[in-house]
């Protein structure tokens, strides 16, 4: 299980308008701001995009000034490959060590929507055990109830974090786990696909000008 919330893309005006300087180029720029406050790439500023898109990283420097900021909710296992994107991303989550013990556990505190139902109930015992550990801790504040906790954890926990990327990374994720075998991939790869001019800019699906 995974969810993609509160998603914000920030900074493309200006990063369309640093992509000019090279060659200063800006009388050239022709996109604008919709009665939405949307920001609309015109046809002069998508052609160059498009181009440096395909010209290679060093060409396409632009493309790591768009930002983009989501509330991910996803299975501590998902986080640990997540992780592998270190450069260029930032992430603020929920504390496990701090706010572990602060509600009841329930099922859906941990993602089971691919057990099989002998394996959901098996699962339920435990979760019921973790909050048997839980009401111990909160009453008698001993450490030891609180490691049970930590140690006993699934790894199917749902965390949330707040987390920035930019669209060069996106591109990096996007092919990189886009056939992977978790599904959780594959609903981050479709939210990718859903982001401002990502059929341009991240996935250069677009024939050539």
């Amino acid at each position: 299980m995974i969810k993609l919330e509160r998603t914000s893309v920030m900074n493309l005006e200006n990063a369309m308008r640093g992509a000019r300087n090279p060659m200063n180029s800006w009388d050239r720029m022709d996109s604008f701001y919709d009665e939405d406050g949307n920001y609309v790439l015109g046809p002069n500023d998508l052609g160059l995009a498009k181009r440096l898109r395909r010209a290679g990283s060093d060409h396409r420097k632009y493309i790591r000034q768009v930002f983009v900021s989501v509330d991910i909710t996803a299975p501590m296992y998902w986080w640990k490959e997540y992780d592998t994107y270190k450069v260029a991303t930032v992430a603020n989550s929920t504390s496990t060590m701090h706010k572990i013990h602060s509600k009841p556990f329930e099922l859906d505190d941990f993602s089971h929507d691919h057990l099989t139902p002998e394996s959901e109930a098996y699962m339920q015992t435990i979760v019921d055990h973790l909050e048997t550990i839980r009401l111990k801790y909160v009453e008698t504040k001993d450490k030891a109830y609180w490691y049970d906790m930590i140690q006993l954890l699934p790894s199917s926990y749902n965390q949330m974090r707040t987390c920035t990327l930019n669209y060069e990374t996106l591109i990096n994720i996007y092919f990189a786990r886009k056939n992977h075998k978790l599904d959780e991939w594959h609903t981050f790869c479709d939210w990718i696909r859903t982001l401002p001019y990502a059929k341009e800019l991240i996935l250069a699906e677009e024939e050539e000008d």
